[in-house]
């Protein structure tokens, strides 16, 4: 079996978030569990790209210059399709739907002139719904993940139809057409055989108004049909070990955070009050300025630690908290940081207000920090009551009590021990999903596409 991912970004080449730690890791554990499955890996050839591609083809497609660059690691071929709109600085831009749509018309045809004919294609993120919309046309079985569902590729449909190389039935509210736009992840919605999101409870609650992003109709119509359904994203295991950590004091048991909690109080000057941390986008998905409200409250109990970016205003109250002798707050990515403040915290904060899926919490859970999460996708399913502290509301008020909980179960070191070390025994690997996936692929090359 031939399958072919195509994604926006993939670790370590290029990577703004949790979409990119997908690709880094989902890929090779597919390619070393099934011998026999080639996997290929297709992103945007990035000015910016960290890694120098072999190229293999370069030509003229749709009118514009084309070019197409390999590299191989991990069992897994890397393909990056290469266009003047993506030889500029960053991976993501206002015209972005300009930009994608000639990587989703140029995609399929580049694969063609080196030979390279999948088997299934699996698409992420609506920066790929015109590449399975494609693919579908010529008959390819499709899979379309959808890692957020609040980000579509939306652009006024009168201008941006002809960028987009359908034919003209695809314009209508059936195919990509929504509120007078197109829509690119309503493309990879409406198209593929079988739509996936990373949690199973993101993939209820996205056919709910509240949850759905007015698309719930289509997916509560998919849901009826058998083509939606939830996979679990996994963690990478290597990327993400106390015991092998270089980054940290390494330790294996909840008993050996003492040195990273006693390093990362030295790092930003912190007294012998228990960590709270949160690494974030700092956005209101997340819910951080439900932690920026409740920081009065939580200060009493905790010092607090955030490493983050995003949007300027909670940036620069983040800014104002850190003269407070128990907040530290460090601007911007940055990953060594970040493996410190995963190991060296107690709890860890995810007030999220959605979540498809959430990579932090495992992280936390695999570092034997205790999570403090809202009660929402993939929150839900990760995090069992009898390691985290979980809350329904979407307040600060909420927040606030859940980390009193907390920190009431913090004065017992034995129960939060035993806490932790079942934090760190849960499996969340790469493995189960991966199966998952592979699985799905079988059973899609063995049905006729459903009906669009």
């Amino acid at each position: 079996m031939r399958v072919l991912h195509v994604a926006s970004e993939v670790f370590p080449f290029s990577r703004s978030g949790g979409l990119g730690d997908v690709l880094g890791a989902l890929p090779a554990v597919q390619a070393r569990l099934e011998q026999e499955t080639e996997v290929t890996v297709l992103s945007p050839w990035y000015a910016s790209l960290d890694g120098e591609p072999q190229e293999l083809w370069r030509g003229e497609l749709g009118g514009q210059e084309t070019w197409l660059g390999e590299l191989r690691q991990g069992g897994v071929r890397f393909l990056f399709l290469g266009l003047s709109a993506f030889q500029r600085p960053g991976l993501y831009h206002p015209d972005d739907v300009e930009r994608f749509c000639a990587f989703g018309r140029a995609a399929l045809p580049a694969l063609d002139a080196t030979g390279v004919t999948p088997d299934v294609l699996h698409g992420h993120d609506w920066q790929a719904g015109l590449v399975v919309a494609h693919a579908h046309l010529r008959g390819l079985r499709t899979v379309f993940s959808v890692h957020n569902l609040q980000y579509q590729g939306r652009w006024n449909l009168h201008e941006a139809a002809g960028w987009t190389g359908l034919p003209d039935w695809a314009f209508g509210p059936e195919g990509v057409e929504f509120f007078g736009d197109l829509n690119l992840m309503k493309a990879g919605l409406s198209f593929a055989d079988h739509v996936t999101t990373v949690s199973p409870t993101y993939a209820q609650e996205i056919t709910t108004p509240q949850y759905g992003e007015g698309l719930d109709g289509l997916l509560t119509r998919l849901t009826h049909q058998g083509r939606l359904s939830g996979i679990l994203n996994g963690l990478d295991q290597d990327r993400w070990n106390p015991r092998t950590d270089p980054d940290i004091a390494a330790y294996g048991d909840p008993a050996g955070k003492a040195g990273a909690g006693a390093d990362l109080r030295q790092e930003f000057g912190l007294d012998d009050a228990p960590v709270l941390a949160a690494v974030s986008r700092l956005a209101d998905q997340k819910g951080m300025d439900l932690l920026l409200t409740a920081l009065p409250e939580l200060v009493r109990d905790w010092n607090v630690v955030v490493l983050g970016g995003g949007d300027p205003l909670l940036t620069s109250a983040f800014t104002g908290w850190a003269h407070h002798p128990r907040v530290a707050f460090a601007q911007g990515m940055n990953e060594p940081l970040a493996h410190r403040i995963y190991a060296g915290a107690d709890a860890f904060a995810m007030p999220s207000r959605f979540e498809p899926c959430g990579l932090s919490q495992l992280i936390a859970m695999r570092y034997g920090t205790l999570p403090v999460v809202r009660e929402t996708g993939g929150l839900v399913d990760t995090v069992p009551h009898e390691v985290g502290f979980r809350f329904a509301e979407a307040t600060a008020q909420a927040l606030t009590q859940a980390s009193r909980e907390a920190r009431a179960a913090y004065q017992d070191l034995a129960q939060w021990q035993a806490r932790a070390a079942l934090a760190m025994s849960l499996e969340f690997s790469w493995d189960g999903p991966a199966h998952k996936y592979l699985a799905l692929y079988e059973s899609l090359l063995g049905t006729a596409h459903p009906q669009t």
